[in-house]
């Protein structure tokens, strides 16, 4: 198997490569929105609490962020995420 030797390091693609860019956001909506952690936990949950069938695991996903994300914007427009 031949190298290419005129790569360079950090330029790697594969060819059925698609890279997603997030449109820039502010702070605010950076802390508004929720990490890939916590809709992955409420995604988790659901499965298990629907059987734990597979290949549903997008449906689970967004659905636990449309949550995540409504309930985020109950606690804005009441206030209740400036709160210390």
């Amino acid at each position: 198997m031949k190298h290419n030797t005129h790569s360079q390091p950090g330029n790697h693609k594969s060819a059925g490569a698609v890279t997603l860019e997030s449109p820039a956001l502010s702070q605010s909506e950076a802390d508004f929105s929720p990490s890939a952690d916590e809709v992955a936990r409420k995604a988790y949950f659901a499965y298990v609490n629907q059987g734990a069938l597979p290949g549903h695991d997008v449906q689970h996903w967004l659905a636990a962020e449309s949550e995540l994300i409504a309930e985020r914007n109950l606690t804005r427009v009441h206030g209740f995420h400036n709160k210390t």
